[in-house]
């Protein structure tokens, strides 16, 4: 990937005698959200904790923009914005006060902290709290100034690990926008346990289990990794369980209502086909078929599982 912000080659880390990541390989392009998949204990939080810095790797190699961050951390941490999952605020100071000591954290000159705070106050629309103390703040606001701390360098990475987590759905909607709108001239990489979150937001997955990537690729992949095994179909003339059976791979048949019944099939590909020429022939009059997706949390699980076999 020649655009890529983040390449990360052969990296692994081990904790004592056990290897927390094995060999994890991936490179993230300048734009966009990237989800990071992982349940507990797959090595997703040592990898973001070593993307950004926070923990020198056993083996391997993170280059942010082609700058190694073993080599040269100071120069890649600049470059790399990060919301852990419990935000880093100081409750007692302002919103001010804690953006302008964010920015003095990150080395940002001094005649620049003042600009830079007004435009990412506007952009995360928390400027009508600039004098409020962060306590103060509903949960959805101080997500907002979390967010704020992440980008006030104006970095090319941000590293958001579950954003949305504890808030309310209008507070999701809310977070979920602005997380787009940071995107849209930056690469941000987007953890979370709640797979819906990531099917919404994110354009790209990587998926860690057992310390090893174990899937790498968009977000449409990741929906048709597992195959559907139902079909959803709409008849005006339907037809008699026993006839729906007799359609080769068909293997249980459920009426939801009188012209609508889902058929369960054994994961053949040609089975839409099959019914669609039954129906022809048989007068069933099908007005619609669709396939089933499985949900992302059956994927999940099938890779969790395949990981560990």
């Amino acid at each position: 990937m020649d655009n890529a912000i983040v390449k990360i080659e052969h990296l692994s880390h081990k904790y004592t005698s056990s290897w927390a990541i094995r060999d994890i390989n991936m490179e993230i392009s300048q734009t966009g959200i990237v989800g990071l998949l992982g349940s507990n204990g797959a090595g997703k939080s040592t990898t973001m904790n070593i993307l950004c810095g926070a923990l020198n790797q056993t083996e391997g190699d993170v280059y942010i923009a082609g700058i190694n961050m073993r080599e040269q951390p100071e120069l890649a941490k600049q470059l790399i914005g990060f919301l852990p999952q419990q935000a880093p605020l100081y409750m007692d100071l302002t919103v001010d006060e804690y953006l302008e000591y964010c920015a003095d954290l990150r080395l940002m000159p001094r005649d620049k902290i003042k600009g830079a705070m007004k435009e990412v106050k506007e952009r995360c629309g928390i400027a009508h709290f600039s004098e409020r103390l962060i306590k103060n703040l509903s949960g959805g606001y101080r997500q907002r100034v979390g967010i704020a701390q992440a980008i006030i360098h104006q970095p090319r990475l941000v590293v958001l690990d579950e954003p949305t987590n504890g808030l309310d759905p209008n507070q999701i909607t809310e977070v979920r926008a602005l997380i787009r709108e940071i995107a849209t001239d930056r690469a941000v990489i987007f953890s979370s346990h709640i797979l819906s979150e990531v099917q919404i937001l994110c354009k790209e997955i990587k998926m860690i289990e057992g310390g090893r990537i174990v899937f790498s690729d968009t977000m449409d992949a990741f929906n048709n990794y597992v195959e559907p095994h139902s079909a959803l179909m709409n008849m005006e003339n339907p037809p008699t369980e026993a006839e729906l059976l007799k359609v080769p791979g068909v293997t249980k048949v459920d009426f939801l209502t009188a012209r609508q019944v889902r058929v369960y099939f054994s994961g053949d590909q040609e089975i839409a086909e099959r019914l669609i020429a039954a129906s022809v022939q048989q007068g069933w009059r099908l007005r619609e078929i669709n396939l089933d997706k499985n949900a992302l949390d059956e994927i999940f699980k099938q890779l969790s599982n395949q990981s560990s076999q």
